[in-house]
């Protein structure tokens, strides 16, 4: 069984030696004396929960500054969707080692992903040592003719993903309510339910959505979604931007996840108003996740955080908006929670899923306040170290192959463009 030691590292303000056995932390204490395979030298620097981005498109990172400056809709139709059309399984799988070494890069252990080309969108996570859910995407624009391939596909790829490792799990990806047949939604969700599968799914992104809902179905989507039977406690909702009190009793009822993407319904102009501390009064689990780097450019969860942050803050004129413990858990174990996996706190029992902070910088002195250094100051470049599933995928800013992802994601990026 392989071990880590990090040696008298900064935990929660105090000086602590963290014990990693397999993949799992199996001790904390103010000194620990045991033989490990590696030691790391924490003195000088701080650990936090590696982040759990939940709502990904990890391959979309080759398609990083196409369509900018436009509204969701011209975004998907005139830009992302014929794209799309031409992208390999080659391309993808680079794509998704170039999010993998983004994520990295700024501290995130585990993603939330939906995307094209499963077995090698898994294939490059696993090489790159992250945690992820894989979910099939359904998405048949309303043609129903599509609905016999897609449900032969999405079965074949279930039996493929029980030889996937166990960083990664199988999950439904029902795109959205406005690009999905109701056949198909109603068949993805009863497939889900049948093997207790985690549905990630776009809902309430726009205004225009919610309009033409209530247009084609009298009801908004979230309204819609409950009708058809799809909403449980193992559903991951993205966006939910645009919710009334219903929306909201709704989605607790069910017990739904939600996921704010701050950054791409910005850019895209999707709107700001997030109703953060509703959807938390309502008991509900919130997440955060960066969407994919065509909307948002990047995979930044720190970045993610202040931004969240500040726009709560601002709409709300109210200072005391979406404070920093709340902010940190957003990023970390709520993301956890929502996936179902133990990790997003660092407590004996817990996955080593970990980011270890250099605190040696200007953006940490003084360093009276370290959660509001990390998020307000810094930015990624101050991630040093990051274990996950106790295995170092990266060491004083050092990831193995980076090299060759970059060159190999310039060379196709020009084939798909």
């Amino acid at each position: 069984m392989s071990s880590i030691l990090i040696k008298n590292i900064n935990l929660n303000n105090t000086e602590s030696d963290i014990l990693i056995e397999s993949n799992k932390i199996t001790k904390i204490s103010d000194s620990i004396d045991f033989q490990a395979d590696r030691i790391v030298n924490g003195a000088g620097k701080s650990v936090i929960p590696g982040f759990v981005n939940m709502h990904t498109h990890a391959a979309m990172t080759l398609m990083r500054g196409i369509g900018e400056d436009l509204s969701l809709m011209d975004w998907l139709h005139k830009t992302i969707w014929p794209t799309e059309s031409k992208l390999t399984d080659e391309m993808v799988y680079w794509g998704t080692k170039l999010a993998c070494l983004e994520m990295i890069k700024s501290g995130t252990t585990c993603f939330n992903d939906q995307y094209w080309s499963l077995p090698f969108a898994v294939k490059a996570t696993e090489e790159m040592g992250l945690r992820s859910v894989q979910p099939f995407v359904i998405l048949d624009l309303m043609d129903e003719s599509k609905s016999g391939k897609l449900k032969d596909e999405c079965e074949k790829m279930y039996e493929l993903s029980k030889n996937w490792c166990n960083r990664n799990s199988f999950a439904i990806g029902i795109h959205s309510p406005y690009s999905v047949s109701e056949k198909m939604i109603v068949w993805a969700s009863e497939f889900a339910q049948k093997r207790d599968l985690l549905v990630h799914i776009h809902v309430s992104e726009t205004k225009g959505e919610n309009e033409d809902s209530i247009a084609l179905h009298g009801v908004s989507p979230i309204s819609y979604l409950n009708k058809l039977g799809v909403l449980n406690s193992k559903v991951i909702a993205a966006h939910c931007l645009w919710i009334d009190n219903e929306d909201i009793a709704l989605l607790a009822q069910n017990d739904v996840k939600v996921v704010h993407n701050i950054n791409s319904n910005l850019k895209i102009a999707s709107g700001f108003k997030f109703r953060y501390n509703e959807l938390k009064e309502a008991g509900l689990t919130v997440t955060l996740g960066t969407d994919g780097c065509a909307s948002s450019n990047n995979l930044d969860m720190i970045e993610t955080m202040k931004i969240a942050a500040l726009i709560q803050k601002g709409w709300r004129g109210d200072p005391t908006a979406m404070p920093l413990d709340e902010l940190i858990s957003l990023a970390t174990v709520n993301g956890g929670r929502a996936l179902g996996i133990k990790c997003g706190v660092i407590k004996e029992g817990y996955l080593a899923d970990l980011a270890i902070i250099d605190t040696n910088s200007f953006a940490f002195t003084p360093n009276i306040n370290f959660l509001a250094n990390l998020v307000y100051s810094a930015n990624s470049s101050c991630v040093d170290t990051v274990i996950c599933d106790g295995k170092i995928v990266m060491e004083k800013r050092v990831v193995d192959g980076e090299e060759e992802i970059l060159m190999m994601v310039n060379k196709l990026y020009k084939k798909l463009l």
